[in-house]
């Protein structure tokens, strides 16, 4: 499936943003996530167990979605016309999720470069987080396995050297500047308050759980063979409201570079297309999608 489909450009922005101004959306919960994350740390002397406890479920649950809303579509559509204000939102991102937005970049473009594919005959994938990668007899691995060890398994070495592809040194630097970044701000809070930490690490890992849950119920059941049918779709409003569109994910590998804002429409144009190539849409959030019954 070649052709193309065209949808009406955006309205030119002016000033600072460089693609459309409703991103001003996604850079303000960017940056309210960091502040809740501050607000947390000065807040834990004074709160009980029975608020920390839901408060920490709700940071897991704000690191999963600005990986997969602010930050994913900044990935793909840099919010600033300035590098330097992209630069500084980069960096606002590193500290809010715990890890550097420019790593993220590079691995991300990988995987639309593989688009979950499956293994080759030497058992790799052009995508490094393929749901694939890990399976076994052409299947995908267990979303246990992958949702628990997948963050875990990314190999920086690799990366950097991906990153520093046609003379990008730069990017390299800043990914490690970056990096350096959120190991100092957790070393920070850890020298001023080790219980926070201690009572903080499980559920910032929590958060990279159910971002990987996310990432594999995006690709589940979906044809790694057809371009259309790449991602899986859902379809809900509140998810889509809540999650900048993330949703409509089969439409965003097809046309991965389209802004957020945009994706709806895109839905429409080829709504009876996906029906050709049998795309699998799901009822349930990506994060819920254990929740679905297999087709």
């Amino acid at each position: 499936m070649t052709e193309t489909v065209k949808l009406p450009a955006l309205p030119a922005p002016r000033y600072m943003f460089a693609h459309s101004y409703r991103d001003i959306i996604p850079v303000t919960l960017g940056c309210a996530h960091l502040c809740f994350q501050v607000w947390l740390f000065l807040a834990f002397p004074h709160l009980s167990w029975a608020a920390l406890i839901p408060l920490g479920f709700l940071y897991s649950y704000c690191i999963a979605w600005n990986i997969e809303s602010v930050s994913h579509n900044f990935t793909h559509n840099p919010y600033f016309k300035s590098k330097y204000l992209n630069r500084a939102f980069a960096l606002i991102e590193s500290l809010a999720i715990g890890f550097s937005q420019q790593y993220y970049r590079t691995v991300h473009i990988r995987h639309h470069i593989g688009n979950s594919d499956l293994p080759d005959e030497n058992g790799n994938t052009r995508d490094w987080f393929s749901i694939y990668r890990y399976g076994k007899n052409g299947k995908a691995e267990s979303i246990w396995t992958y949702a628990l060890f997948g963050s875990l398994r990314g190999d920086s070495k690799i990366a950097f050297k991906e990153m520093g592809k046609g003379g990008r040194e730069s990017d390299v630097r800043w990914s490690k500047f970056e990096h350096a970044a959120y190991i100092c701000w957790f070393l920070l809070a850890a020298v001023l308050n080790w219980k926070f930490m201690v009572y903080f690490l499980p559920f910032y890992y929590l958060g990279h759980v159910i971002s990987m849950m996310v990432g594999y119920y995006e690709h589940y059941q979906g044809n790694p063979n057809s371009p259309i049918a790449w991602g899986v779709s859902t379809y809900g409003f509140w998810y889509n409201l809540l999650w900048m569109n993330n949703g409509y994910h089969a439409e965003h590998h097809y046309r991965p570079k389209l802004h957020w804002t945009q994706m709806r429409d895109l839905r429409e144009l080829i709504k009876e297309k996906q029906k050709e190539y049998g795309v699998y849409t799901i009822k349930m959030p990506h994060y819920l999608g254990f929740l679905q019954p297999s087709r």
